[in-house]
């Protein structure tokens, strides 16, 4: 290298040392993302309340979560124009289907409805207390879970922590099951579920006293989604109790000339709610 490429290359490097090294670019911070957990949305597929007649009404609202789609079975009877018996037969369990047939060929063109109870042991004894045309059988929880329930004039979705049970209840049907899904007041309950989905049966009752069955096929629903989505729907629940769900869910139900629909549970059930046309003389 000639003495003046030396010279040249010498003022470059002073220039540089006395600028400083080119600074780092300064890295971009990532913007930090919020996961948004999937929410069940209604979709437009709705029946909207048809009548069965006698009180009664069926409804099937389709319902999505992510790429889990259930159309709900949903009834509501208004107990003024219906009555309400629980039938409780642990050394005959059926599936819901059959305990519906099992009201006769004399009720083929009657409205009436057919929905599984609650919990239940591997030897088909209710876990809780059932009371079945006034005849009771088991123990009533404590501190704990709701009861659906005849007597006394009332029909109602009560939660036993806030009204317990009382032995001399004069009641004619009642079952009891657990967790309260929606608080009295249409308050959604805060239930441990464990994140885990299931098909699910519930008894509730709206602020017009109306029971309200919804019963899922598919295993959408966690309970505390459940529990959500029950409070926010337009069924404008007060109280709703979580019934035997998974394998035993089923519900069924005819109309007045005898049409019939429903989904039938996996397995024998030893107890079912019944509504069907009141009965001059009470219930």
């Amino acid at each position: 290298m000639k003495r003046r490429d030396w010279a040249a290359l010498g003022i470059l490097l002073v220039v540089v040392l006395a600028c400083g090294a080119p600074p780092a670019p300064t890295p971009t911070a990532l913007p930090t993302v919020t996961p948004i957990p999937p929410t069940l949305t209604p979709v437009p597929f709705d029946t909207g309340w048809q009548s069965l007649g006698n009180g009664m009404e069926a409804r099937r609202l389709r319902v999505e979560l992510g790429e889990t789609v259930d159309r709900l079975w949903i009834a509501r009877v208004d107990p003024a124009l219906a009555r309400f018996r629980v039938l409780y037969n642990p050394a005959d369990a059926r599936t819901v289907r059959s305990w519906f047939d099992s009201l006769g060929a004399d009720k083929a063109a009657q409205p009436r409805l057919v929905v599984n109870a609650g919990y239940f042991t591997p030897e088909k004894a209710a876990t809780a207390l059932v009371v079945s045309d006034g005849a009771r059988s088991g123990q009533s929880y404590v501190g704990f879970g709701g009861m659906f329930f005849v007597g006394g004039g009332q029909v109602g979705v009560r939660s036993l922590s806030a009204q317990p049970y009382s032995a001399g209840e004069a009641l004619d049907q009642a079952v009891q099951s657990f967790p309260m899904l929606v608080q009295p007041g249409g308050l959604p309950a805060v239930v441990d579920d464990q994140g885990q989905s299931a098909r699910r049966t519930v008894v509730g009752q709206d602020r017009a006293g109306r029971i309200v069955f919804v019963v899922s096929a598919q295993p959408i629903f966690t309970l505390n989604r459940l529990s959500a989505f029950l409070a926010a729907s337009d069924l404008d629940l007060d109280a709703a109790l979580n019934l035997d769900g998974g394998t035993s869910s089923g519900l069924w139900y005819a109309d007045q000339v005898g049409n019939i629909s429903g989904i039938d549970s996996w397995v024998g059930v030893p107890a079912v709610i019944v509504a069907e046309p009141e009965i001059t003389g009470g219930r």
